[in-house]
This record gives C-alpha cells, sequence and structure tokens, in this order.
C-alpha cells in the first residue's frame, strides 16, 4: 500500500471539474486579481493526517489576527497557481517547496471586500520541512492541525457575523502571545474551502449545523487600528 492511497478519492475529485465547481459555488470566481492558498495536508492516514494553517500578523490590513492558508497574489514570475501558493508558503512559513506534492486546485473563489480570486492549491506533504514564522510582518504563528480535531464534530460550528454571513467552522489549538494553548477559530474562506476539500476527500462526518455561535470578539481586530500600522493590501478571506 503506498503512502498516499487514503488521498486517492481526494485527487480523482480534484480532477473532475464539476466536483471542485461546487466547492466555490456559493462565491465562484468573477475574473479579479488571481491569488493562491496552499491547503496541505501532511501524514499516511486520517489518523496521524494534519493541515496547515497560519495566522495572520494582528497588524495586517485585512482580517489580522484570523487563521488562514499559506498563501497570496500571484506574481508575473509565477509559473501557475501551485508556483505561487508553494512560493507563498516558502514565504511565510519556511516550507520547502520540494517537499509538497501538488494533487490538484479548487477553482477560484471570489472575495468581495478585496476583489480577489482565490484559488485553493491543494499539496500533501510528502516529505515534512521545518516550519515556523518566517516573515513576522505576515504571520503571527503557525499551526498545524491534527486532521482528526478538524473532522470531529464537536469542534465543528456554525459562524455568524454582524454583516449576515453564516459559514462553517473550526475550533483548532494554538498558542498565545505568552505561549499558552488557546483555542483558535478557523472561518471565512479558509473554513469554506477546508469543508470543501473534505467533501472531496469523503472524510467528513455528520454534525450539528444548528450549533451557532457569533465570531469571538477576539477575530475581529480593529481593522482601521490595523491599516494606521501596516501597509498591507493582502485579502485572503
Amino acid at each position: 500500500m503506498s503512502d498516499t492511497d487514503w488521498l486517492d478519492p481526494l485527487t480523482a475529485n480534484l480532477a473532475d471539474p464539476h466536483a471542485t465547481e461546487a466547492v466555490v459555488r456559493a462565491r465562484p470566481g468573477k475574473g479579479g486579481r488571481a491569488a493562491a492558498v496552499l491547503i496541505l495536508i501532511g501524514g499516511t492516514s486520517i489518523a496521524d493526517g494534519t493541515v496547515l494553517f497560519v495566522e495572520r500578523a494582528h497588524t495586517m490590513r485585512n482580517h489580522p489576527g484570523q487563521l488562514a492558508f499559506p498563501g497570496g497574489s500571484v506574481d508575473p514570475g509565477d509559473a501557475d497557481l501551485a508556483a505561487a501558493a508553494l512560493r507563498e508558503g516558502n514565504e511565510e512559513t519556511g516550507l520547502d517547496p520540494s517537499g509538497v506534492e501538488v494533487l490538484g486546485v479548487v477553482p477560484a473563489a471570489h472575495v468581495a471586500v478585496s476583489g480577489y480570486d482565490v484559488s485553493g492549491v491543494v499539496g500533501w506533504w510528502r516529505s515534512v520541512s521545518p516550519v515556523g514564522v518566517n516573515d513576522p510582518r505576515e504571520v503571527a504563528q503557525v499551526v498545524i492541525a491534527p486532521l482528526s480535531r478538524l473532522l470531529d464534530p464537536e469542534h465543528r460550528v456554525t459562524v455568524r457575523h454582524r454583516s449576515g454571513y453564516h459559514g462553517p467552522g473550526f475550533w483548532i489549538t494554538g498558542r498565545s502571545a505568552n505561549g499558552e494553548a488557546e483555542e483558535l477559530l478557523v472561518w471565512g474562506l479558509t473554513a469554506h474551502l477546508l469543508e470543501g476539500v473534505f467533501g472531496l476527500a469523503g472524510w467528513d462526518e455528520p454534525w450539528d449545523r444548528a450549533r451557532e455561535i457569533d465570531v469571538p470578539q477576539r477575530f475581529l481586530r480593529d481593522a482601521a487600528a490595523a491599516r494606521a500600522r501596516t501597509s498591507d493590501a493582502r485579502d485572503l478571506h
């Protein structure tokens, strides 16, 4: 048995345009500026599987302090979306791109607030390299979350935002500024893409979608204050 057999259904569905289109049907791309995020899955089974996240720096212009996949806008020198996502992963976390096997790409989802069309590049972390905060201007911390926790229905919620937004949410464990363990909420586009990838892989488990929470203030930092502290304009949620 190969180390990637457990990923075969995911890889097959990533090659099916009808299957991948369903992931972003609620917010399809609209021809905006291209961006790519790296949805990096590690391990050899669900039991030891992982997903890589970054907590955006708290001084970022858009969505400071939120959980996201490594990523950013596609640069002229990038050969394709996968190259852009891997470059961003390296710049933000120190990830070695040569250790990642790209499985496929989820079509672009539109982000109205920034005008970006964000594609999800799904990869398998074939050869795990050391990762950490490589650029503190963009990343507050790197979190490698167990796949089993992300799939656990007890850690799933429906997230409400005062704007009227409703969407999936995942609780994961990270570290506070003083090094203590704290619960972090994955929501927004990151959670939509994650849920979509789980569906493509056939890993989703039933969970109580009626369990709703408001986005905690911890993840709704003052964007106006953040804009005064940084000129960064990238927005991937």
